[in-house]
């Protein structure tokens, strides 16, 4: 199999990546709606639907802007603007998705937390998601530096270069087995989803060096600084994670 990989069936090139975006999506809202069903959830249904509501405003915006600052381009035409609409992040969709969630619930007064039940369907439909970017190579920018390290994989352009997908693929694996084995232990509610939040950030952040991305401040990308204030966002757990280490 070549990478990218773009199967032609009937005579047309099939966009893998598209397809595994929009069953991540599907999949992953199926997953939600199953362990929600086997759970006891505190939150009224009128208010979870304002949550996801506020969770899916805020994760369209936030994944838009933060893709605009990834890759910072002037608008000269039409077509310009149409390519910066369609481009996203999933780093800009969780970040902008908490804060829609936090507006949300500040709005309908709602002082449960909310964001247990999202995580293992977050985690699903990330996995889908990077099969697609790992299908599609050079065609999307999950790709990484050219690397001599054993790793080092042919993306598209006929170079060796870290294969940024397929780290994040196993990372997530163990991230699912880590934070299930964590749920059983009847957490506080809302610290599964902090934990999540805090493991995918510090990941993202240290393998962003990998990437050839436009460094803008202190040696930073854009992702790594948002990588920065979400776990400044998350400062007392993260305290309170060395206390209990110790």
């Amino acid at each position: 199999m070549e990478i990218p990989f773009e199967p032609i069936i009937t005579g047309y090139k099939i966009n893998i990546h598209l397809i595994l975006e929009y069953l991540a999506f599907f999949l992953a809202f199926r997953y939600y709606v199953f362990l929600r069903k086997r759970s006891i959830d505190v939150i009224p249904n009128s208010n979870r639907l304002s949550i996801i509501l506020g969770a899916a405003l805020g994760a369209f915006l936030g994944s838009r802007i933060v893709a605009v600052f990834e890759n910072p381009v002037f608008i000269t035409d039409i077509s310009v603007f149409v390519t910066i609409l369609n481009s996203k992040t999933i780093m800009g969709g969780l970040f902008g998705g908490l804060l829609g969630v936090e507006i949300a619930k500040k709005i309908i007064g709602e002082k449960q937390s909310s964001g247990d039940l999202f995580v293992f369907p977050i985690l699903l439909g990330i996995f889908i998601g990077r099969i697609g970017c790992f299908l599609s190579g050079m065609n999307e920018f999950t790709y990484g530096k050219v690397t001599t390290f054993i790793a080092g994989m042919d993306l598209g352009d006929g170079l060796k270069r870290h294969p940024i997908a397929l780290y994040e693929l196993l990372f997530l694996i163990l991230l699912f087995l880590f934070l299930w084995k964590l749920k059983q232990r009847n957490l506080r509610s809302g610290l599964l989803f902090q934990y999540f939040m805090i493991s995918y950030f510090a990941f993202r952040f240290f393998i962003e060096f990998l990437k050839p991305n436009i460094f803008f401040i202190l040696g930073l990308s854009s992702i790594q600084i948002l990588c920065l204030i979400c776990l400044l966002y998350y400062y007392k757990t993260i305290l309170n994670l060395f206390k209990n280490a110790r």
